[in-house]
């Protein structure tokens, strides 16, 4: 007898603390931007940014993100919201707390919100981009979890142990089949494995300018052209392919280009901290004490064939006789055999 036959559906996805309904699609995405942030502020403490600043910039991403994530839901699902035969009204289109989110348009937007904060700030965007990654795929496989509780966006039939119980009559069941494969389950675990995957090029390639980014988008784009494959709820299509494909597709290869185009790039990235300069001046004045010490060290040498000999122990007779009034001693400072003394420590 298999351990596992099938996984069942939650019974329900909506909790009514009196008043007020609590969704645990809702409950899925705040907790997946809380941990986002955990991680990324995290990373960013390593990397030698400020305490806090991952908190500040998701004050910008997140609204961003959710209106970016939605619109792109609602234009590509149109037929969802408006026409005459529409299952919905167009005011459920607000209703994000219903399900319906687009990856690339809450990425997008969301990025958007990022690159604003970074601006004002003084970040680096690049830099910010790769330590958010990590976080943005974790967040992403906990909020896949709010489309088990939805019963939504699962795959085709299957009789594999894992298949997901689905009710039927849910748009895009199939009559006599009760199990399905739950895409869910396999984008969340792509996005866990992802994130790993991330981390550790990070770390063994020294990968910076954007390229964590970049692998993450790659990454995650080659697993959900797949997964999207699998899915049975109604979709345009464009030659054979849904559109999500072919979405996948034209950003997969963005994110490959970027990939070896900035593969060279190693200039400084700005982390917005003070002191950090990123190449430029050092903005304490207090800072210029070694550079004033390498312009004298070079004005000490030029001038030292001009310099007189130096001091000698009591007693001690000169290499060679005073040429006279008016001449340059030629190699003041030889010692008694004719040979150049050690160069002090430190001098070049």
């Amino acid at each position: 007898m298999p351990l596992l036959a099938s996984i069942p559906s939650p019974s329900q996805g909506v909790w009514n603390l009196g008043p007020i309904p609590i969704r645990a699609y809702a409950l899925c995405i705040v907790l997946g931007v809380i941990v986002a942030v955990w991680i990324g502020e995290r990373r960013w403490r390593a990397r030698g940014g400020a305490p806090g600043t991952i908190t500040d910039l998701a004050v910008w991403a997140v609204p961003f993100g959710l209106v970016g994530g939605r619109l792109y839901h609602v234009v590509t699902d149109w037929q969802i919201y408006f026409g005459p035969e529409a299952p919905k009204r167009p005011i459920d289109a607000l209703f994000i707390w219903e399900g319906g989110l687009g990856i690339w348009g809450a990425i997008a937007l969301g990025a958007l919100g990022v690159w604003i904060g970074c601006r004002r700030r003084g970040i680096s965007f690049t830099a910010m981009a790769d330590t958010l990654a990590p976080g943005v795929a974790v967040a992403q496989a906990i909020g896949r979890w709010g489309n088990y509780f939805n019963q939504e966006l699962f795959g085709g039939p299957t009789d594999l142990p894992w298949g997901l119980e689905i009710e039927p009559g849910r748009p895009g069941t199939i009559p006599g089949a009760t199990t399905y494969h739950p895409t869910f389950l396999y984008e969340s675990l792509w996005d866990l494995a992802l994130a790993g995957v991330l981390i550790l090029a990070g770390r063994r390639f020294a990968l910076r300018h954007g390229r964590v980014f970049a692998l993450y988008v790659a990454g995650y784009t080659l697993g959900r052209f797949w997964i999207e494959g699998l899915r049975v709820d109604p979709a345009h299509q464009i030659l054979g392919l849904r559109l999500n494909q072919w979405t996948s597709i034209v950003i997969f290869l963005g994110a490959v280009a970027y990939l070896w185009l900035a593969r060279k790039r190693t200039g400084e990235e700005s982390l917005g901290v003070p002191g950090d300069d990123a190449g430029s001046a050092p903005a304490d004045p207090a800072d210029t004490g070694s550079a004033g010490a390498d312009s004298a060290q070079a004005d000490s040498a030029q001038d030292r064939d001009q310099a007189d000999a130096p001091e000698r122990p009591s007693g001690e007779e000169p290499a060679q006789a005073d040429p006279g009034p008016g001449k340059e001693t030629a190699g003041a400072g030889a010692a008694g055999d004719g040979t150049a003394p050690e160069p002090e420590a430190g001098r070049r």
